[in-house]
Order: C-alpha cells, then structure tokens, then sequence
C-alpha cells in the first residue's frame, strides 16, 4: 500500500491540494517532488506551503506512521531535512493524546522514550513496540524536530484498479487495454524501455570495462564470446573470454591453428581428463587433438601461463552446432581473421557492414566435426542470418552504445539506436505474448523495449511505474464522483 500511496502522491491524484497537519498546521502541497528509486527519502526537492510559509525540502511516505520508527528514519541523518511526512492513516492512540496533551508535554514522553531506545533495540521482537510508541510523539528525526505530518487517501477507483491488476492470472496483466493505447502513448515508452535496456546492458559492459582494466578490444571479444553462448553456455563462454590471454594471442594471430590450440587449451577442451569417458579414447588417438595439445604445452610455457579454470561446458539436450567446441572455434577464426576489433565495428555504416564481419566459418578440421574424434558430414558450420541478428542485438550494437556513452559520442548512441530499429523484431515467446495481447511489433528495437518492459516491470509486478500500468490504473470513473462522495 505504500507504494500506491507514493504513486498518488507522484501524480498529484489527491483529494485535495490543502491539508490540516496533525499538529493542527495548515498544509499545501506546491510540487510533490522527484521520486527517487534509491535510499533516502521517497521524494527529492519537493516544495509545500506550512501555514502561509514555503518550504522546500524532502518528502516521506509510509502506510503508518510507526514505520517512520520501525525503518530507523529517528536514527538516520539522511532524513533530517524531510520537510512533510505522508501517511494513509494517522495513529488514533497517537491523534488522541497530541490532542490530549499538545507537542510540548509530549516532549518529555519521547526523551525517556529515546533513553530506553538501546534497551528496546537489544531485543528485535521489540521494534514494533518500540514503533507504537515513539510515534504517540510524532514524527521526530535525529536532531529532535517534529516533522509535520498529513494523512491523505487512496482513491478508491485506483485501489480496486490496481488490486485488479495484480491479481489477474492472465500476461500480461494489463492486456485489456493495450489496444486502446493512444499511438503517442506506446511509442514514447517503448522508446524509454529501448533506452533503458541498452543502459542496462552498458552498465554491464561497464563492469567488465573495470575488470578488464579499460581494455576496450578484450571487453569486445568477451561480450561477443557471451551472447554466442546463445543462452546454454554465455556464462561459461564469458568465464573463458575475460581470462584468455588476448595479448599473448596476438603474438601468433596470423596462424589460425596456433590461435586455436591457445583457445581450446584455455578452454579445457585439450585436457583428456575432462572428457566425457565413453570419449576418451577417440579424443585422445585424434591426430588434430594430439598437435593442438603439444602446441598448448608449447604456448603455454613461452608465455607462463598459469593452469587453467576449466569452464562448466554444458552438451546435454543441445544441437551439435551449438557445443563449446564449435563456438570457440568460430571465435578462433573470427579472431585470426580480425573480425572482432574495436575499430572495425566503428568502421561499419549499417548493419549490412556488422553481419559481414561476423559471416565466416570455422577451420578445415571443424568443418567435419562437431567434437574431436568424431568425424561427421562437412559443413561450413558459419552463423546463421537469425544468430548473426541476434548477435548484432546483444553485443555489437549495445557496445557501440556503450563505447558511445564512455566517450561522450553521443552520435554513436544516436546510431546505435538508429541501427536496432533498421532490424527485424525478433520472434521469441516475449514478442509473440505481446503481439497477442495487441501490441505492434515491428523492429528489434521494438522487442528490446517488449524484453525490458517483461523483466522489469511485468514479472515484477511494478505495474506503478509501468507507463501502461498508469493507463490502466486512471481507466475509471473520475475519482471522487457525486456517488462517491454520497
């Protein structure tokens, strides 16, 4: 409920724009505030009139008053400059003896109160007993100030909305209206949602940035080694990627076998021990294997090398072209060939210029095998259209975006978003449900927004800072109607 009540609070849908404190203070509400997502207060900057004065300054809301107690804002400085606190109900026990007693007999009550507080707070089960009664003093921050208090309600018509809402079993929980949505309405939250998802995915290329000590080529490779894990192996392929050693690599890159033999040996997959038992013999006896691995011991002593983390490589239940085998080498060949480089994918125009560098194959051996010892039919084994699609959507363009935000470009981030929407909507289970529920999905900027929009809102159940959530939440009658009223 504290959420709704911040919710009514954000979109100014009050009864009314003047209030009588609880200390019998006329209050008027000028600017809510910005609502801030993170720890503090709930509203930023917000800006009430006090009995004619205007003050500026934070804002706090809770359900109850106790919970001003019961969340430690009396002991917290953060909230010393909370100017209003907003509750839906004020404490009768509370109200009763303010009016009983008035602020200042009451001061006496809250310092032996606050004498004891170490004595209460030594005992956990007693923080809800401590709340009760702190709060028949009003609401007090650290330095001892009263903060002005007003209860104000939720609109019926909302409430039953959003209990609405929440309880519907159908996905998404909104799909009623989608529909009707005003066209101005869709497109300026999918765009937000497009935007947030690519924020989202910088954030983490951000983090592997600081790892990889602003290794800018090496994050690249890494992001790509994930996102070909298309799920089944991303993150045992990032786990291979972020300690491969790149530098030592470059030293051999134009001979496509040593560049594999350094891959696969610091994959683990040239380690006889770790295969499966039913192949161990086959693998071992393999002509290919047997040079890989003494190339490995060679490489792996001119450079000193520490023994590597074999990854957790999952083959159950997937089709062969997806094995760690085939991915590392596409990833061997796309590396030998200088495909995945930094100033090659700032070089390219459009996405036609990103599927081409990412449109090869494998070496000669991979070609008729899936793992070593087994031979099968020949293939070229490159990328298909849809994983190339996919990689553009999950690697090259949000490192575009990315590298575009940490070097203040802000035109690579124009084109990074330009591109996603040059591309076709995905098809997966997320696009499908929402083309069912009435939403058009056109481009693959489109489905980012539709993911982001799924993960973070809807499976969240945070339909209150959802844009159609809010559509939804004001679909009724206008609040506080005649027949409400009666």
């Amino acid at each position: 409920m504290e959420s709704l009540l911040q919710y009514c609070w954000k979109h100014r849908i009050l009864p009314a724009i003047k209030y009588t404190a609880s200390d019998g203070s006329c209050v008027e509400i000028v600017d809510p505030g910005v609502h801030n997502h993170d720890a503090g207060p709930d509203f930023f900057n917000a800006k009430i009139r006090i009995d004619g004065q205007l003050w500026a300054g934070n804002v706090e809301i809770h359900t109850r008053r106790e919970d001003w107690y019961a969340h430690g804002h009396d002991r917290d400085s953060a909230y010393d400059n909370v100017i209003l606190h907003v509750v839906r109900d004020h404490s009768e026990q509370a109200e009763a003896e303010v009016r009983l007693y008035g602020i200042d007999k009451l001061s006496g009550k809250a310092s032996v109160l606050n004498s004891l507080r170490d004595d209460v707070f030594a005992g956990e089960g007693r923080l809800q007993e401590y709340a009760r009664l702190q709060s028949t003093v009003g609401v007090r921050t650290v330095s001892g100030r009263i903060v002005p208090e007003i209860a104000i309600p939720v609109p019926r018509y909302i409430e039953d909305n959003y209990a609405r809402l929440s309880a519907t079993d159908t996905y998404p929980p909104c799909y009623s209206i989608l529909p009707t949505l005003p066209p101005v309405v869709v497109s300026s939250w999918m765009a937000a949602l497009q935007t947030e998802r690519l924020m989202r995915k910088t954030e983490a290329i951000r983090d592997l940035l600081d790892f990889l000590k602003d290794d800018w080529e090496q994050t690249f490779f890494t992001v790509m080694a994930r996102s070909m894990g298309f799920g089944s192996n991303s993150d045992a392929l990032e786990t291979w990627a972020r300690t491969l050693p790149l530098n030592c690599a470059a030293h051999h890159r134009d001979s496509l076998f040593q560049v594999e033999a350094l891959f696969f040996g610091h994959a683990g997959l040239l380690n006889v021990a770790a295969v499966r038992e039913r192949m161990k013999l086959e693998t071992a006896a393999d002509p290919y294997f047997q040079k890989l691995e003494a190339e490995y011991r060679y490489l792996k002593t001119k450079f000193h090398l520490p023994d590597e983390r074999v990854p957790q490589w999952k083959f159950m239940r997937m089709r062969p072209q997806n094995f760690p085998h085939i991915r590392v080498a596409q990833l061997a060949r796309l590396y030998h060939e200088r495909r995945l480089s930094l100033s090659q994918l700032l070089e390219c125009k459009d996405t036609d210029d990103m599927k081409k560098l990412l449109r090869c194959g494998v070496s000669l051996y991979w070609e008729r095998h899936y793992t070593f010892g087994h031979e099968s039919t020949a293939s070229s084994k490159q990328l298909s259209n849809a994983s190339i699609q996919l990689l553009l959507i999950n690697c090259s363009i949000p490192l575009l975006f990315a590298y575009g935000r940490y070097n203040a470009k802000e035109d690579l981030c124009d084109k990074a978003l330009e591109l996603l929407d040059t591309l076709p909507p995905e098809n997966n289970t997320i696009t499908r449900m929402w083309r069912d529920a009435g939403l058009d999905v056109t481009t693959a900027g489109d489905t980012q927004a539709l993911i982001q929009l799924k993960r973070e809102y809807c499976d969240r159940r945070d339909c209150l800072r959802c844009r159609f959530g809010h559509e939804h939440l004001k679909r009724a009658a206008a609040p506080y109607s005649d027949k409400d009223k009666s």
